[in-house]
């Protein structure tokens, strides 16, 4: 039986953006099967050739691809330009990647022999996208699964189905065989069977730690197949001692609110030095006060869009007034401008005085604000999560940052920096609840290859010289 049709709205203005029918997970991982062997027995400079003709053309149709990012998003049209510029630049840094991650070594072995270390791809490896980079993400596990030989089948987010298939059209315009790269369209249950398929060799996933957590136990007596999971985070950005409360200001909203709060390395919680909690907050709202939410197209261009669809919006205005509910102050409410629009301004609520806070990851403008009195509680407060992704300190003092990069329990640790906008020639990846220490962006190679040893020698040579009778 057909599934239902996936369509696609514009946050900003309800538009239809896209509609098409779902996919089927057994018709697209067969030709994945099918076509990937030839595929990885291509030379190493014939796949890279093709991934940097795929360079070319995403950076032909920069312009188309920026809009409809901005379009189905609903994220302004110059943050879409950087998530297409992320595309271009992934190429160059996965072939740097290859090569320093999985290197081709040889070396002399005894005997006049010699060991060998190369590595192979995995086969088939399923990438399942998410909806608030849904391009920049998946392509980063795509590219260097590419590189290494696997075939890829890629199911976009429901919520993103346009711009994944604009991607997997410029790959197959830049000469990637159609059958080594395939778009499964759909939602829940095509992404479940895809997941589930006995013919794919590995998944490759980034979302909510509920998913990510689901799929660990489905893959826990299948260690045979490769899982990485990025899942998102409940970052703490500590602002401690720093003269310079405007700048400490604006990299907090930066790491709350950029992309409408929806970035997995977003700050959740903000925990300040309570002598400097009302100056600080204050510099905040000063930028709170000047800050332009609206359509991605808008000029001036908005700081921020809408988020995904109004069941999002839906869910974290009732999340801020759970929040409310349970013992959180209010500093700036979150509101809604428009009922029938995903459109959101930033809420700030002070939770210090709140028991039992909520250890989830509130996907949205929403900022969590703690006070404390000393620097070691500040450090207690930012590792009580079972998260641990993205962690920001801002200070002046070396010795705390010290004290804070030795202490955190975080993948990304950052001094003066914000929480999110994390490079692509790094790792990228947490701990706990975050991942299961399989990183992306630079450490993508790793699971997109396994090493293979070999002990090597030109003519057999043996003899046994212990443990046998004399002739």
């Amino acid at each position: 039986m057909a599934g239902q049709e996936i369509v696609s709205i514009e946050p900003a203005t309800g538009a239809l953006l896209w509609r098409g029918m779902p996919g089927d997970a057994d018709e697209e991982v067969a030709a994945a099967r099918a076509h990937w062997a030839a595929w990885a027995a291509q030379p190493l400079a014939y796949r890279l050739e093709a991934l940097r003709r795929f360079a070319n053309v995403v950076r032909a149709r920069t312009d188309a691809f920026a809009d409809l990012i901005a379009r189905e998003t609903g994220k302004p049209l110059w943050e879409a330009r950087t998530e297409v510029d992320s595309v271009i630049a992934k190429v160059n840094i996965s072939a740097t990647a290859y090569a320093e991650r999985t290197p081709q070594r040889r070396m002399d072995s005894q005997l006049g022999g010699r060991l060998a270390l190369r590595h192979k791809p995995h086969g088939v490896l399923a990438v399942l996208g998410p909806y608030n980079f849904p391009a920049h993400l998946p392509n980063g596990h795509i590219v260097p699964a590419l590189l290494a030989g696997n075939a890829v089948v890629f199911k976009p987010s429901e919520k993103t189905p346009a711009t994944g298939a604009f991607l997997v059209d410029c790959l197959h315009e830049a000469g990637v065989p159609k059958g080594v790269v395939r778009l499964l369209i759909g939602g829940p249950a095509e992404g479940k069977a895809l997941s589930a398929h006995p013919d794919i060799d590995g998944l490759l996933f980034t979302g909510s730690a509920r998913t990510g957590i689901a799929l660990n136990r489905a893959f826990a007596d299948r260690p045979e197949k490769i899982l990485a999971l990025e899942m998102g985070g409940n970052n703490p950005i500590i602002v401690w001692d720093t003269p310079d409360l405007h700048s400490a200001a604006v990299l907090v909203v930066q790491s709350a609110f950029t992309t409408a709060g929806q970035r997995c390395t977003a700050a959740r919680r903000l925990i300040v030095d309570e002598r400097n909690y009302a100056p600080l907050l204050e510099e905040i709202g000063k930028l709170l006060d000047r800050m332009i939410v609206g359509d991605p197209h808008a000029d001036p261009q908005p700081f921020m869009g809408p988020v995904i669809d109004n069941e999002a919006a839906d869910l974290l205005t009732e999340s801020f007034v759970t929040l409310m509910s349970r013992g959180g102050r209010p500093i700036r409410h979150m509101q809604r401008p428009a009922n029938d629009r995903p459109f959101l301004t930033p809420g700030l609520i002070d939770v210090t005085e709140m028991n039992d806070r909520p250890d989830i990851e509130l996907f949205g403008p929403i900022l969590q604000v703690i006070r404390v009195g000393n620097f070691g509680d500040a450090i207690v407060e930012a590792n009580s999560t079972r998260y641990g992704l993205s962690a920001s300190l801002v200070c002046q003092d070396p010795a705390l940052y010290d004290q804070f990069w030795a202490n955190i329990r975080a993948g990304i640790v950052n001094w003066n920096k914000p929480t999110n906008g994390a490079s692509s020639s790094a790792p990228f990846g947490g701990i706990g609840w975050s991942g299961n220490h399989r990183p992306s962006a630079y450490y993508a190679a790793d699971y997109c290859a396994y090493p293979v040893a070999s002990s090597e020698a030109e003519q057999a040579r043996a003899l046994i010289g212990i443990g046998l009778r004399d002739e």
